[in-house]
């Protein structure tokens, strides 16, 4: 008979899973320096199927120690990170699942920079650019000489004052 694992004590398969999840996004992040964006995105991908198990499983009690079970958050926000900064660099750009991503990403690391401005590039795409200015703003407040950040809320700014004008202007033709 094989052995058992002590009763409360991690379960090796699943230290695997996390393992083998941090393989694919180490996998991910090397196609992504080689500017295989596709591959990259497979590879996160798979590293969070992996991690999706780890996490279902961890409420049913200690079947992970307490630093795999961090490990794992930590791998799964890494892969949310690094998937935003791959779909951004898409053809055919989904915001909206960057959108997604990102804040999952703020969620549990709200200081998180990279998540910070590119959330705020999505909201400025979807054409919610309240939301953008106040994701863009805050990435300023983070990195306040950060040309990219200040030219994104200068852009969203334009696109609020035109948004205002037309408004105005629809007002006027209605009153008359």
């Amino acid at each position: 008979m094989g052995e058992q694992r002590a009763a409360g004590g991690p379960e090796p398969e699943l230290e695997g899973r996390i393992q083998k999840a941090a393989d694919f996004k180490s996998e991910g992040n090397r196609c992504y320096k080689d500017k295989k964006f596709r591959e990259a995105i497979g590879k996160y991908h798979r590293a969070l199927l992996l991690l999706k198990g780890v996490r279902e499983t961890a409420g049913e009690g200690p079947r992970v120690s307490e630093a795999e079970r961090l490990r794992a958050e930590t791998t799964e926000i890494e892969c949310y990170d690094s998937l935003s900064a791959c779909l951004l660099q898409s053809e055919l750009v989904n915001y909206e699942r960057v959108k997604e991503y990102c804040l999952k990403v703020l969620e549990r690391q709200k200081s998180n920079f990279k998540a910070t401005y590119r959330a705020g590039i999505a909201f400025y795409h979807l054409g919610d650019y309240g939301n953008a200015l106040l994701y863009l703003k805050e990435a300023r407040s983070r990195e306040p000489a950060d040309t990219n950040v200040l030219r994104y809320i200068q852009l969203t700014e334009m696109k609020v004052q035109r948004c205002s004008q037309r408004e105005r202007k629809g007002m006027k033709e209605v009153i008359g």
